[in-house]
């Protein structure tokens, strides 16, 4: 089974992108973030004509995300992520596909550091740790893909120096990241490229042009399901493409 998140930055902007992609990959199941339309206006029907069911959790003009699935629907479990309710950003969306469970996540950028957004990021961050140390304690295969907003090390970057003042980098956002895999979550890039340079978002066309990236898309694996990573990659030339997203697919396949 091949699974893949993708950060699109605008769905209808980037539908040809996409669908290109699709082509392509053939993935089976697939994670959306930054679909940046509301419910009403998503624009399924381009989707399901290439062969993918979808659902999704929208919101105009910013955030969104969305599960597709080819050739079956995704059932979905939960919409937005427990802690808050008076949270009203579209950044969680789970569902049931193919015998998985699967969510795909969009953490707060949270810049600038010092401001509210940081603080909105670092309590959503906390809200999905406890809420991810339940789905572990449930022993359910699971799968968190998504663009996480955090770049784990320096070694997930091409130079720490120069980006030391963004909420990406900050030592608060790495630390609710070290606890997330603390409790079990494989990454399952890091797991099978331990040491390899890899980066999923470049900031934008220079910088993807001289490889000057950052890794912060993610598929993280819960300890039932690690041991069927099989391959993880970045499909990082569609970047170059054009009127592309800055960001990268990103796609793991696991044994059945």
């Amino acid at each position: 089974m091949k699974i893949a998140t993708y950060n699109v930055n605008g769905v209808k902007g980037r539908m040809p992108r996409l669908l290109e992609w699709l082509a392509e990959a053939q993935p089976d199941v697939v994670c959306l973030q930054e679909i940046k339309t509301g419910d009403a206006t998503f624009p399924h029907a381009p989707i399901e004509a290439a062969g993918y069911e979808v659902v999704w959790h929208g919101q105009r003009a910013h955030h969104g995300v969305a599960v597709l699935a080819r050739g079956e629907e995704p059932v979905e479990v939960r919409r937005g992520l427990p802690g808050d309710d008076s949270d009203g950003q579209a950044r969680y969306l789970e569902a049931d596909v193919r015998g998985l469970r699967i969510a795909s996540v969009y953490l707060p950028n949270g810049n600038p550091t010092g401001s509210p957004n940081f603080d909105y990021k670092l309590a959503w961050f906390e809200r999905l740790v406890a809420y991810a140390q339940t789905l572990v304690d449930s022993g359910r295969p699971f799968v968190l893909a998504g663009d996480f907003n955090v770049v784990p090390t320096n070694a997930d970057i091409y130079n720490a120096g120069t980006w030391r003042f963004d909420a990406v980098l900050q030592p608060q956002t790495r630390a609710l990241y070290q606890r997330l895999l603390a409790q079990g979550w494989v990454d399952a890039t890091r797991a099978l490229h331990p040491k390899e340079r890899i980066y999923t978002f470049w900031v934008n066309e220079a910088a993807f042009r001289r490889n000057a990236g950052f890794r912060m898309d993610f598929l993280l694996l819960s300890p039932a399901l690690a041991p069927r990573l099989r391959e993880a990659q970045v499909d990082a030339e569609h970047r170059g493409r054009d009127k592309p997203s800055d960001h990268a697919p990103v796609w793991i396949r696991l044994a059945p």
